[in-house]
């Protein structure tokens, strides 16, 4: 039986550069290189792709909804305009105090994607770098994959055994590379 192409990706450090002062505007957001040409690929190829992040920005008043709309938009055009679709983009509005179940690694936002596309998400892959993506994924049973852009390097050289049984790639680009390798352009 072959799995859905369906594909979850955190959004900073994964498919835009990060900061440990949060991206807070549309201006902040930057694409990482390749990695909006690495969704178009993964649409070509018959990917469904849908982006999941914590967003404490929100809570913490860095930055409004209307903000954080603009770089979803930003995000959502310049996949466009080189072929690529994202499915959905879904965010953790919340402060890591406030015991929310949508901030990842709890499961509330998986949840809320497996009740939207009525998908099962196990054995699926969510591209993430930091530990809490991994966690997320292994709690959903989905295939956690880690990237060495945004927080990557920094989670690889500390997640020692958390980081077993986890496969490791240089940034966006090369997940891609390797998913429609395996399963194929559609």
């Amino acid at each position: 039986m072959q799995l859905e192409r369906f594909l979850i990706l955190d959004r900073d450090g994964v498919i835009n550069e990060d900061s440990d002062d949060y991206i807070k505007s549309e201006a902040e957001w930057v694409p990482i290189p390749g990695s909006l040409e690495a969704i178009a690929e993964l649409t070509h190829a018959g990917f469904r792709i849908v982006v999941v992040s914590n967003q404490s920005g929100l809570a913490r008043g860095l930055f409004d909804l209307g903000s954080l709309n603009r770089m979803h938009r930003k995000l959502r055009e310049s996949a466009y305009l080189l072929g690529g679709q994202i499915e959905m983009v879904m965010f953790c509005p919340h402060a890591p105090h406030e015991g929310c179940l949508c901030r990842k690694p709890r499961l509330g936002l998986f949840r809320e994607i497996g009740d939207r596309t009525g998908l099962i998400l196990r054995g699926l892959p969510f591209v993430g770098d930091s530990l809490t993506d991994i966690q997320a994924a292994r709690l959903v049973g989905m295939e956690p994959i880690l990237v060495k852009t945004g927080k990557g390097a920094r989670t690889l050289a500390q997640g020692g055994a958390a980081l077993d049984g986890v496969a490791i790639f240089d940034d966006l680009k090369s997940v891609s590379e390797e998913l429609i390798c395996r399963w194929g352009s559609s």
